[in-house]
């Protein structure tokens, strides 16, 4: 996100990109304005959370009109660095990692997939989802020629730290952890734990003990 902004708080930052993807949408449909009911609605986010969201960055919107769609495309587009590209490296080619290679988030401008690694003989030297394989060795080597500062993991669990270890060594400074294990990392180090099994419990639980209602 740009430096220049003003810090706001971590839950307002993983939302921009929400209301960032709805926005697109929106645009791509000719729609001019929107009110923050209809984004609560579109996100599934409250409609003061919205404008408390929004009131981070000063007056996006006047009240009794709502927001003009085009400059909050624009004014999200920026502060999200859409225009400018984050190269990103995949580690670990197994089913999860072969089925984000082929995403390789399409519908984001600023994230891509450059590079991919791993062990298997099979795989490396190969490209999947036009992104070149290569093996685990070359980790440290080629992340720093790319200048890659953004890594996906896909690992077996027991090999997770081992791996992050180097990938700190090759200046990685973001990692979105796919494995069930919890990683040390330096403070330096912004890392996002995605466990898919606690998700998908989670949501069991939910499901059983807070059942939704129709309104």
């Amino acid at each position: 996100m740009n430096q220049e902004q003003v810090r706001i708080p971590q839950a307002t930052a993983k939302r921009l990109p929400l209301y960032y993807r709805f926005l697109k949408n929106l645009h791509s449909s000719g729609k001019q304005r929107v009110s923050s009911a209809e984004l609560s609605e579109a996100v599934k986010v409250d409609s003061a959370t919205i404008r408390r969201d929004f009131s981070y960055f000063g007056a996006l919107g006047k009240k009794g009109y709502g927001y003009n769609v085009n400059y909050l495309l624009s004014f999200f587009r920026k502060t999200l660095d859409q225009d400018e590209l984050t190269k990103v490296a995949l580690i670990g080619v197994g089913n999860l990692g072969t089925a984000f290679l082929h995403y390789n988030f399409l519908k984001n401008n600023n994230t891509k997939i450059e590079l991919a690694f791993d062990v298997d003989e099979n795989k490396v030297g190969s490209e999947i989802g036009n992104v070149p394989v290569y093996h685990m060795a070359e980790i440290e080597t080629r992340l720093q020629e790319e200048n890659v500062t953004v890594a996906i993991l896909t690992v077996p669990a027991p090999a997770a730290q081992s791996i992050t270890d180097r990938l700190i060594q090759a200046d990685i400074k973001g990692i979105l952890n796919f494995t069930p294990a919890r990683l040390n990392v330096p403070s330096t180090i912004r890392i996002h734990h995605i466990d898919l099994a606690v998700e998908l419990q989670s949501l069991v639980y939910f499901l059983k003990h807070y059942p939704v209602t129709a309104e």
